[in-house]
């Protein structure tokens, strides 16, 4: 397998980089696995903000408001009970939920191989010889970008993510930069075009790839 590769200057390179199979040549056969870790990325980063009051938090209802018998209604012991305008919440959030979602180690791989094999069959991956910054210029990787095609919402993935590479990409509109080994399947099948230098395909391999003996 070869992916469309380009120098660090943004011309075609003369060898095209190869894929490691194991890691780019796994197709799902359903995207079952892909859902749970896409909703499992969004899920662990909900937070729980939302914290309603009970009948003890809200103010007033102190005093009864009427007498227990005689007059013939249900008896109240305060007017901020739930099922009363302006009372309290039974069973409402109060800010101490857990929404996390847990998925094994070998089934996050095995999604973000898949992820990655799907963006490499709809020709959404290029390979750069490597991505310098030296100056840490927002208009030297605008122009990269656009000589070697990566457009809509472009990924990113480095092997070292340092204050240069951050200033070169930060103010990139519909950019993200992670290292490799942070890749997700919520970035990659979000990204209309993902660009890996070689040094990050070959951690990618490293990580993802089959071990070797």
């Amino acid at each position: 397998m070869a992916a469309l590769t380009y120098t660090k200057n943004g011309t075609k390179a003369t060898t095209a980089a190869k894929l490691d199979k194991a890691v780019f040549g796994v197709m799902p056969g359903s995207h079952e696995l892909l859902k749970a870790a896409y909703v499992a990325y969004l899920a662990n980063g909900r937070t729980s903000a939302a914290n309603s009051k009970t009948r003890g938090d809200v103010s007033g209802g102190g005093r009864k408001p009427w007498k227990q018998k005689g007059t013939g209604r249900a008896r109240f012991g305060s007017s901020r009970n739930p099922i009363w305008r302006g009372g309290g919440i039974a069973f409402g959030p109060n800010g101490n939920e857990n929404y996390a979602h847990k998925l094994r180690t070998n089934a996050k791989r095995q999604a973000i191989r898949q992820a990655l094999s799907l963006a490499s069959a709809e020709s959404r991956l290029i390979i750069i010889e490597t991505f310098e910054c030296k100056d840490g210029k927002v208009a030297a990787t605008v122009k990269l970008l656009n000589k070697i095609g990566a457009k809509g919402n472009i990924l990113l993935g480095i092997s070292v993510k340092d204050d240069l590479v951050i200033r070169a990409t930060r103010n990139v509109s519909n950019l993200k930069t992670v290292q490799a080994k942070y890749l997700n399947v919520y970035d990659i099948m979000n990204a209309d075009t993902i660009v890996l230098s070689q040094k990050a395909l070959q951690m990618i391999h490293e990580w993802l790839g089959e071990v070797k003996a």
